[in-house]
């Protein structure tokens, strides 16, 4: 059994997005990825999302996917919340990939808004209600319109908290005002999907976070949360701001890129990227050492 939910915090408050490792030549490193998802869990995560954007969900398979979610599951299902990651932009295809994430055990799922071919807002609600009416899981719905195009708006974000499996909501789009109101208007339970907002969007209502720097800080993350929910404001801003050069620097290139870089720092499982993402060069990487080494992060 996963860990128990409430309908505030549905997947926890500390979730990791991530990455998928690859061996040398490439291919899916399942060891490296139980490996890896027991590593974030004994550091102190809820939750792991796999397959997301983090995970370089657009350049693996669909058989691989499946098997990622398998290991995943296998490896700390018992003591966290596994979410997998089935957001396309074809509604059918994020079906199949929801049918097959519950059936091979995973506790809940994230569904990206459909990229690339920007539906309406009632396109929009359409998806993600058939996705969400495909399986018994519940759904964190994943706003980034900065790589889908499109946003989801408000009142839709309202429509769609009316359906009983859309608990939760992702939220990169980086506008706090924005957030506030639909916290307030839909209920969703909110989570940050944009770390350096982390302590900002607990502010307008989040409850947790989505976190890409999670692989080196989760300790950190943890302990700002408990102080912000427990009214030490004063201490969970002093964890913001020791953080922010690990925020920064494990966003000077895609995120994906540099965390591979960081988990190879430190021993830990994660391999090559697939094209056309690429490994970040020893200028980047002598860059992001003195970034985390700032932030507090022991390499």
């Amino acid at each position: 059994m996963a860990p128990t939910s409430t309908p505030q915090t549905p997947f926890g408050r500390v979730l990791t997005a991530m990455i998928t490792p690859f061996t040398a030549d490439g291919a899916l490193d399942l060891d490296g990825a139980q490996r890896l998802a027991a590593h974030l869990v004994d550091a102190g995560n809820d939750g792991l999302i796999v397959n997301g954007t983090t995970g370089e969900s657009p350049t693996t398979s669909d058989a691989e996917k499946a098997d990622l979610v398998r290991a995943v599951v296998e490896a700390v299902g018992d003591r966290a919340h596994v979410v997998a990651g089935v957001g396309t932009n074809d509604t059918r295809h994020s079906v199949e990939l929801a049918r097959t994430a519950e059936r091979i055990g995973a506790h809940g799922l994230l569904v990206v808004t459909p990229y690339y071919n920007k539906p309406p807002q009632e396109g929009l609600l359409r998806h993600f209600t058939t996705v969400a009416d495909s399986t018994g899981l519940p759904v964190m719905l994943y706003d980034i319109p900065g790589r889908s195009g499109v946003p989801i708006t408000t009142e839709t974000l309202v429509r769609l908290a009316e359906h009983p499996r859309i608990v939760a909501n992702k939220d990169a789009k980086g506008d706090l005002g924005r957030a506030g109101w639909a916290i307030a208007q839909s209920g969703l339970a909110w989570y940050s999907g944009d770390d350096m907002l982390n302590l900002p969007l607990l502010s307008v209502g989040a409850v947790g976070f989505v976190s890409v720097v999670g692989h080196v800080v989760t300790l950190d993350l943890r302990a700002l949360v408990e102080a912000y929910t427990s009214g030490d404001v004063v201490k969970a801003t002093e964890i913001h701001q020791k953080l922010l050069p690990v925020y920064t620097g494990m966003f000077r290139t895609q995120g994906v890129m540099t965390t591979k870089a960081a988990l190879a720092l430190q021993g830990l499982p994660a391999g090559p990227l697939r094209a056309p993402m690429i490994e970040c060069s020893p200028e980047e990487v002598a860059q992001l050492k003195i970034d985390l080494a700032a932030g507090g992060v022991q390499l």
